[in-house]
């Protein structure tokens, strides 16, 4: 496409005022410009897209009929026989020796809330180790790939790592990765990827909004980009050249989560799942988590929104069990894909908003005003953001694929979201989960404890192998 071509298509979709100082800027400044409107194919269609996202955002979601999935599609760590875990377990370890698996980490998020313009992997909640979230991981890589190379006598087991990152997060998060030399992992097992962006727009969507006269401003695509981002990064293909089987995606501000971690692969292997999906138990009616749960209409199953069910459904317990919710799982966006569905289904997902319609945040976009000739940070939301949530392609697979698993949340689920002087989801309650866990684990060895102790993810995945700490006594702060 030409110049004139991008020109002329964005002009004929109402949107010249993106051209109104081109003529002033200098030939390389109007290059980089139309470099990034290229990115757009069809800037009519996107408009289109836009107006329909502004109209499924107003659809009325609240009539739809819910309910649980069927115990054929769930289970529950909780409750489970130890027999069926340690099968589970055996399973996934026998995967992850055969180099059968590999991790997908969303990492595109800065820690602005934390008060840190750095990727928020970088970020150290302050363990007496000061580990980042980015080597807490890694160890736990490290760590279930040594425990599957001893149990299956393999010399070289390696689970390649895949990291989505972000336009502004990209090359700190490699450079964070180089100067801490992988963590203990091998260089050539990391691969990064970006994942996509989109135009921000004025409040009625008619609009691109400018971020400077040789810029629009953008915006990730929303953790739904990931299919595209799998699709066009030439990930998909290097999962199907590496023989990978099976991949288990989490996003990178949960500090408890088990990274690969065998017993959710045996679960799934085990029940022939081909997406799955790990929950906890929600804490109680009022908290603002998405769930898990089968659409009975067509019945299908979907993640629905806090705000989508009404009080009377949210407030519903078991008829045998007060003490439980109804509707409780709570999704952690962490989930399994089979390689196979990705290959069969991605083209599909990212051709059609069928499976992947778009969504709008009204949103503070700092904008650059023609009239003032500067970049305004306006004080209350003025334009929209467009997203893709990844759960949106649920109910494009057969429920009898479909796994949901239930797993204890203070052992995998303590997320880092917010700046210390919030009730939840802080560094200290990050950090204190984290110590409290791997406290436990030592008790249960039979070691004395005075306060908290952090226990490695090099030492133990999941309180393995620890035998060694009984009748020793371990003061507050001691690392393990």
């Amino acid at each position: 496409m030409t110049s004139t071509d991008i020109i002329e298509q964005f002009k004929s979709a109402n949107q010249d005022h993106l051209f109104e100082y081109f003529n002033d800027l200098s030939k390389e400044e109007q290059q980089q410009y139309l470099n990034q409107l290229s990115k757009i194919e069809d800037a009519s269609t996107l408009i289109e897209t836009v107006q329909n996202a502004i109209t499924f955002s107003k659809q009325n979601t609240k009539s739809r009929k819910l309910t649980q999935l069927p115990v054929e599609s769930t289970a529950s760590t909780l409750d489970t026989k130890q027999e069926t875990l340690d099968k589970w377990y055996e399973i996934g370890l026998q995967a992850i020796a055969n180099n059968e698996v590999a991790v997908l980490l969303m990492a595109g998020g800065q820690g602005t809330r934390l008060g840190s313009s750095d990727p928020k992997g970088c970020y150290n909640i302050g363990l007496p180790s000061n580990k980042s979230l980015f080597q807490i991981q890694a160890e736990k890589i490290l760590k279930i790939e040594k425990l599957a190379a001893e149990t299956y006598g393999k010399d070289n087991v390696v689970i390649p790592w895949y990291i989505m990152t972000s336009g502004p997060t990209r090359q700190s998060t490699e450079s964070f990765f180089i100067k801490n030399d992988y963590f203990g992992l091998k260089s050539d097992q990391v691969t990064f990827f970006n994942q996509g962006t989109l135009p921000c727009f004025n409040l009625d969507g008619s609009k691109i909004l400018l971020e400077s006269p040789s810029k629009y401003s953008d915006a990730p695509d929303g953790n739904g980009g990931l299919y595209k981002g799998l699709a066009t990064n030439g990930i998909l293909d290097d999962l199907t050249n590496k023989g990978i089987k099976h991949l288990h995606m989490y996003c990178v501000d949960n500090s408890l989560v088990k990274v690969a971690d065998p017993t959710f692969f045996g679960f799934v292997i085990d029940s022939k799942f081909e997406l799955a999906t790990k929950v906890v138990r929600k804490r109680d009616a009022n908290e603002s988590v998405g769930l898990i749960v089968l659409d009975e209409e067509n019945n299908k199953p979907c993640v629905i929104e806090y705000s989508e069910i009404s009080p009377e459904l949210a407030n519903k317990t078991e008829s045998d069990d007060e003490s439980k919710l109804f509707l409780r799982a709570a999704n952690i966006v962490n989930h399994y894909y089979s390689v196979e569905l990705l290959q069969r289904e991605i083209p599909k997902w990212i051709s059609s908003q069928e499976y992947l319609p778009f969504h709008i945040a009204t949103k503070k976009i700092p904008y650059w005003d023609s009239k003032e000739g500067k970049v305004i940070k306006p004080k209350e939301p003025n334009g929209i953001k467009l997203e893709q949530f990844i759960f949106d392609v649920f109910p494009s697979i057969e429920l009898s694929k479909f796994g949901c698993l239930e797993v204890n949340r203070s052992e995998e689920f303590s997320p880092l979201k917010n700046a210390d002087g919030a009730p939840n989801d802080t560094p200290t309650t990050c950090r204190n989960h984290y110590l409290e866990m791997g406290t436990n684990w030592v008790k249960q060895n039979g070691a004395s404890v005075d306060g908290l102790v952090e226990v490695s993810g090099l030492t133990s995945y999941k309180g393995e192998g620890l035998q060694f700490v009984k009748g020793k006594e371990y003061k507050n702060g001691q690392q393990i």
